[in-house]
């Protein structure tokens, strides 16, 4: 065991110990530039999704909107509400800035991975698609790569399939017993049966469930932030230019510390906002659009959401309150939340943010089953196998919170999200060209006047396409 142990502990030191990290932020960049700022010549058309406008017609299909939302709620989980307590408890109020900085250059990033997964997308037979960085690797750099593909289809299954799940698990479970005193089993039964009645009805009963859950949950965290903006409007200026003075080392409370603050920062905002890794693209896959960009300029939205709404509620929330004391890093993330949520709104505050918790963290939950189903289809044909991880899911997610020392078992979920991030990073950059023919091609179509721009695979005809997957005579 514990060779095992110290093998994973050195993937976690060479990944996200030193290197990933600043990999991730130049890869951002590169991205950025690269592609001429594409998350800024595309903003304006992000917001189209949330209106259901420009959907597919087939009822039976995943929609864009679906698939940002399945998305959304798997981006959005603790990490908003820990993650960005931690990051100002260490690094100060410099941290959210650079939170704020990453996820600009992480849309790039994230546009360019989905628009890849749609481009090389497969049909699957039930009248759904498959993709993500597997496919992209098996189709798109060709079969000699395949064992990076297999390489990384084991990451996604250990990290976010099994070892993410019991950690949701873990957290639903503790924040009900904190606010409610449920019992971590009561919580683990009915958690576990929620689960299975979404994970067995596959990637269609997901979307339906994230198109009720995530609006629900961001609606609720968001009008709970700006009730508290309201109370504290006058305060918000001079807050804003603290962050900023906090960034770049000129707070005299953080005086120096802007190293932390810019650690902290890029740390806690590629964590939750995934630009990179590889995740979301197995779900961006999964929607019928009429061009990859098209999902991939609704993936960067979701990095925007993620980011700057969401883990910007957090951080308002904590430093306008009298709980957070600068330099005090001794504090639990959670903790932190919601003892600010409570001198805010009173402690009728802590049920508000146990709600949040719990549909933040089941919505990862069902979204993290699907990365492991869809690893799953890369390594074996349906079948058995499907069956028995959808019961194994369901079990882990019981322990998970039931149990809250089984999650120490999943020790090895962060090392191999390490590893996947790089070999999906390998991948695009080696596809790159191929991401930016079929950006020019939708920047083309816009010129030439078309409003909606469709994808025609004969213009590609070199690439490994499923015409399948991209029959441009299902479009009017």
């Amino acid at each position: 065991m514990e060779l095992l142990t110290g093998f994973f502990s050195a993937i976690d030191s060479l990944t996200w110990g030193w290197a990933l990290i600043p990999i991730l932020v130049v890869f951002g960049l590169f991205m950025t530039v690269m592609s001429g700022f594409v998350q800024i010549e595309f903003f304006g058309r992000m917001f189209r999704v949330l209106s259901g406008r420009n959907q597919n017609q087939d009822p039976n299909a995943i929609s864009a909107r679906e698939a940002l939302l399945v998305s959304v709620g798997g981006r959005v989980g603790g990490g908003n509400i820990a993650g960005v307590a931690v990051a100002i408890s260490i690094g100060g109020p410099g941290a959210v800035f650079w939170m704020w900085a990453i996820a600009v250059f992480g849309m790039a990033t994230s546009l360019i991975e989905c628009t890849l997964a749609q481009v090389y997308k497969r049909d699957d037979g039930d009248g759904g698609f498959r993709g993500g960085p597997a496919y992209y690797i098996r189709h798109g750099l060709g079969l000699r790569y395949n064992w990076l593909a297999i390489l990384y289809a084991i990451c996604l299954l250990g990290a976010f399939g099994l070892g993410f799940i019991a950690f949701q698990g873990n957290t639903v479970a503790g924040s009900l017993q904190d606010a409610f005193g449920f019992d971590r089993t009561i919580t683990g039964v009915g958690l576990a049966i929620l689960t299975g009645l979404v994970v067995f009805g596959g990637i269609k009963r997901i979307a339906k469930a994230a198109d009720v859950i995530v609006p629900v949950m961001a609606l609720m965290y968001i009008v709970t932030a700006i009730t508290i903006i309201a109370i504290n409007i006058t305060e918000v200026p001079a807050l804003l230019m603290d962050i900023v003075r906090s960034a770049f080392g000129l707070n005299e409370a953080f005086a120096g510390g802007m190293g932390a603050a810019v650690a902290q920062g890029l740390r806690r905002g590629l964590f939750s906002n995934e630009a990179g890794l590889g995740s979301a693209p197995n779900v961006a896959a999964t929607a019928l659009v009429r061009h990859p960009v098209s999902q991939g300029i609704t993936q960067a939205f979701s990095v925007f959401i993620d980011t700057f709404i969401i883990c910007t509620c957090t951080a308002l929330i904590i430093l306008m309150g009298d709980v957070y004391v600068p330099g005090a890093s001794d504090i639990d993330g959670v903790v932190l939340t919601q003892q600010s949520l409570a001198g805010h709104l009173g402690n009728g505050a802590q049920y508000v943010l146990s709600t949040a918790i719990l549909l933040f963290s089941f919505s990862s939950i069902i979204y993290n089953y699907y990365l492991g189903e869809n690893a799953l289809a890369v390594m074996t044909k349906k079948g058995l196998a499907l069956t028995g991880f959808r019961l194994v899911v369901v079990g882990i997610v019981f322990l998970g919170a039931a149990a809250p020392s089984a999650t120490s078992v999943f020790f090895f979920a962060d090392p191999l999200m390490g590893l996947l991030a790089l070999v999906n990073l390998v991948a695009i950059i080696m596809l790159f060209p191929v991401a930016m023919r079929v950006v020019d091609d939708f920047r083309a179509q816009l010129r030439a006047g078309v409003e909606r721009p469709v994808f025609d695979p004969d213009k590609f005809a070199d690439l490994s396409i499923d015409r399948q997957a991209w029959d441009v005579r299902t479009w009017d």
